[in-house]
């Protein structure tokens, strides 16, 4: 594995975060300075995001970025109340 990590090892919230919020991916998207196509990756898991994006995203959503992203085994597959 590199020491990147493997996206697949990368669980994220951002989708149940964003819709709690009432915003649709536009409405983020802008809001944090990503394309709509970034954000549906982002929820998909298909990409993990920079740190600094990571930070942009739970600024954004009022929560930290390890309680939107974790590595799995970390969480148990759900949401953290």
């Amino acid at each position: 594995m590199s020491p990147a990590g493997n996206a697949d090892d990368v669980k994220n919230c951002v989708r149940e975060m964003r819709t709690g919020k009432g915003w649709t991916q536009e409405q983020f998207a802008i809001a944090v300075g990503l394309t709509r196509q970034s954000v549906i990756a982002i929820e998909k898991g298909r990409f993990t995001p920079s740190i600094q994006t990571a930070l942009r995203l739970a600024r954004a959503l009022g929560t930290t970025a390890d309680h939107l992203f974790w590595l799995t085994g970390d969480k148990n597959d759900g949401v953290e109340s």
